[in-house]
C-alpha cells in the first residue's frame, strides 16, 4: 500500500506541476476525513503519511479546553483540562490530546476524495502563481487572443490566464471579434474565490505611451522621455516627448520615416489621429506647443487655481478650441492645467472686470479711496488674502507706498478676513438643516449647517445637486466625500424606481 501512495504523489507531481508536500498534505487531509466518516461518533482525526514509505499512521484527538470554559460541547473531540491531565500532566489548554486509531485502507473512496482536494489546492496554486505573476506586470502592456464575448465585455486568453476588457474601457466603434490579436494595458489584479482577475484597457493613455515604446526603438532604450498622453479614444490623442541628446529630434523619430511609427499606433488604436507635442519644462511654453497648430498670443497664469488663460486671435479661436472643444480638452489633460481659450477682446474685458471688482472689494474691506485700490489692483492684487500675507517688502515696492500705509493695509486685511470669518461661522451656526438632512448616513453636524448656510436644507436639495457645485462652497475640499454624500441622498430615487418596475 505505501508503494502505491508513493507512486500517485509521483504520478500527480508530474502531472499537474504541484509540490509533492502539497500533495501529501492532500492525502493526509482525506484519509481524515474518511476515518471521521467511518465513525458514528463525531470525532476529530490526524494521519500522518511517512513520505519516505508511503506508509500512515492515524490518530484519534481532543482538543483540550480550560476548566473555567464553557460546557464541553463536542465531547467525542473536546476534553477538560483537568481529565486531559490524567493522561497528560504537562498538557496545556489549546493543546491536542492523541491516542493511536486504526487506519482506514486507502480505497477507492479515500483516493477520490484526496484528489478532489489535490485538485482545489492545485487551483489554489495556480491562482497564487497567476496573481503573483501579472501583479508584476500591472502597468505594462499586455498582447492577448479575443476568446469570446460577454454581454458586451470581452474575454482576452493571455495565454496562461484570461483577462476581462469591458466595453467601457473598449475603443468606441471598434469591432473585436473572436480570434482578433489584441494589445491592452493591465490596469489592476484582483484575486477572486473563482480566480484571479486581470482587467484590461485599450482606452487608457498610457497603452498610447507603451504602444509608442514598441514602435519607436529610441522610446524602448530611454533615449525619449514620454512625459504623458491624453486621449479621446478612437478619434484623437496628444502625447508629449523629449530627449536630452542634441542629436535626436524626438518628433522625427516618433512620427517615423514617412509616418511609418505614428501610423503603426494609429493603426492599433482603430484609426486615432495622434498629435505629437514637444514637451517643455516651461508650464506656458508647454501649454502653447500642446495647443498647435493654433497660435497663441498670450497667456495668464494663475497657480494658484493652476489655470491659464490662453489669448488667440479670433480668427485661431475654433482652430484653438478644436471640434466639440477636443483639442483643448486634450491640452489640458496633457498638460494638468485648466486652460480658458478666448480672444483678446475677450481678456481685456475679463481683466477690466476683475480689476473693477477688486477696487470695489479693497474700498470697501479695508476703508480705502479709490486711487489707493486702483493701484493694488493694477499692482496685481486681487483678494484680502494677499495683502495679509505677502511678504511686507513686495507692498513697499509699489510706488509712492511708504512703511507706515503698508503697515496700515496690512492690519486692515487681517481684521476685515477675522470679522468675514465670523460672519461665515455665525452664518452656519444659525443655517437649520432639516432633521432627515442631518440624520442622513456619512452627515455630519457641521457639514450640514454648512449646506444649509447654502441654502441646501433637505436631503431632497442634496440630491440635486452636482460635485462641481458643492465643492465651489469655502470649506468643502473632500471631492470623494462629497460624491458619497451625494450618492446616499439619492438613494431614495433608485429605490423608488425598483418599486415602480
Amino acid at each position: 500500500m505505501g508503494s502505491e501512495v508513493l507512486l500517485m504523489v509521483d504520478a500527480l507531481s508530474r502531472d499537474k506541476g504541484v509540490d509533492k508536500e502539497v500533495i501529501f498534505q492532500a492525502i493526509e487531509a482525506a484519509l481524515a476525513t474518511a476515518t471521521r466518516k467511518r465513525h458514528k461518533d463525531e470525532i476529530d482525526a490526524r494521519v500522518a503519511v511517512h513520505q519516505d514509505t508511503g506508509e500512515y499512521d492515524t490518530f484519534r484527538r481532543w482538543e483540550v479546553l480550560a476548566d473555567d470554559s464553557e460546557e464541553i460541547e463536542f465531547p467525542g473531540r473536546q476534553l477538560a483540562l483537568s481529565q486531559a491531565r490524567e493522561r497528560d500532566p504537562n498538557i496545556e489548554a489549546g493543546e491536542f490530546i492523541e491516542e493511536p486509531l486504526e487506519a482506514v485502507v486507502f480505497g477507492r473512496i479515500a483516493a477520490q476524495a484526496a484528489k478532489q482536494v489535490i485538485l482545489q489546492k492545485v487551483r489554489e496554486a495556480e491562482r497564487e502563481q497567476t496573481v503573483r505573476q501579472y501583479q508584476e506586470r500591472k502597468g505594462q502592456m499586455v498582447t492577448g487572443v479575443v476568446k469570446r464575448m460577454e454581454r458586451g465585455d470581452v474575454i482576452i486568453d493571455l495565454g496562461d490566464a484570461e483577462a476581462l476588457l469591458s466595453k467601457t474601457k473598449m475603443v468606441p466603434r471598434e469591432g473585436l471579434r473572436p480570434g482578433d490579436r489584441v494589445r491592452a494595458y493591465l490596469e489592476d489584479v484582483e484575486s477572486v474565490p473563482r480566480g484571479p482577475q486581470l482587467f484590461l484597457s485599450r482606452t487608457a493613455p498610457n497603452l498610447l505611451i507603451e504602444l509608442f515604446k514598441l514602435e519607436v526603438p529610441e522610446a524602448g532604450e530611454g533615449l525619449i522621455d514620454i512625459h504623458a498622453a491624453a486621449r479621446d479614444p478612437g478619434l484623437r490623442a496628444k502625447v508629449a516627448v523629449s530627449t536630452n541628446d542634441p542629436r535626436i529630434d524626438p518628433i522625427g523619430a516618433c512620427v517615423g520615416m514617412r509616418g511609418s511609427r505614428v501610423q503603426s499606433v494609429s493603426n492599433e488604436l482603430a484609426g486615432e489621429r495622434v498629435d505629437i507635442i514637444q514637451w517643455a519644462e516651461d508650464p506656458a511654453q508647454f501649454v502653447i506647443n500642446a495647443l498647435a497648430p493654433a497660435e497663441v498670443l498670450s497667456i495668464m497664469v494663475d497657480e494658484e487655481l493652476n489655470s491659464m488663460d490662453v489669448m488667440v486671435d479670433e480668427m485661431q479661436l475654433s482652430q484653438a478650441i478644436g471640434r466639440g472643444g477636443q483639442n483643448v480638452r486634450l491640452a489640458s489633460e496633457l498638460t494638468g492645467w485648466e486652460l480658458n481659450i478666448m480672444t483678446e477682446e475677450a481678456a481685456t474685458t475679463k481683466t477690466t472686470s476683475e480689476a473693477a471688482s477688486a477696487v470695489q472689494l479693497f474700498m470697501q474691506q479695508l476703508d480705502v479711496d479709490e486711487e489707493v485700490a486702483t493701484i493694488l489692483a493694477q499692482e496685481g492684487f486681487t483678494n484680502l488674502d494677499e495683502i495679509a500675507y505677502v511678504p511686507k517688502q513686495e507692498l513697499l515696492t509699489v510706488e509712492g507706498f511708504d512703511e507706515g500705509l503698508v503697515d496700515e493695509l496690512r492690519n486692515r486685511a487681517h481684521d476685515a478676513l477675522l470679522t468675514n470669518a465670523i460672519v461665515v461661522e455665525e452664518k452656519i451656526s444659525l443655517a437649520q438643516p432639516d432633521a432627515d438632512l442631518l440624520e442622513m448616513e456619512g452627515m455630519d453636524e457641521h457639514t450640514a449647517h454648512l449646506f444649509a448656510s447654502h441654502d441646501i436644507k433637505t436631503r431632497e436639495e442634496l440630491a440635486e445637486q452636482s460635485i462641481d457645485e458643492l465643492m465651489e462652497i469655502e470649506g468643502i475640499d473632500d471631492e470623494e466625500r462629497m460624491k458619497q454624500l451625494i450618492m446616499t441622498a439619492r438613494k431614495p430615487w433608485f429605490e423608488n424606481q425598483d418599486e415602480a418596475k
